[in-house]
């Protein structure tokens, strides 16, 4: 097996962290999500949001889908 397999076995779109929003993006559940807030004028908002990233991405935390 080359890299280039190695790389698409091991990528975001085969880990059972990951959930697709798309063809090609979905959110990495691996951890919590992280805390974003907006400050408009005097009102102030919290969100949170899991990472975003592509179908190929990798990262060193992958786990296989079941």
């Amino acid at each position: 097996m080359n890299a280039q397999e190695v790389a698409e076995k091991a990528a975001c779109q085969q880990c059972a962290y990951w959930k697709a929003s798309n063809e090609t993006q979905g959110e990495c559940r691996r951890n919590a999500p992280q805390s974003v807030v907006f400050a408009v004028d005097e009102s102030t908002r919290f969100e949170t949001h899991f990472p975003v990233t592509e179908a190929s991405d990798w990262c060193g935390e992958f786990e296989a889908k079941v």
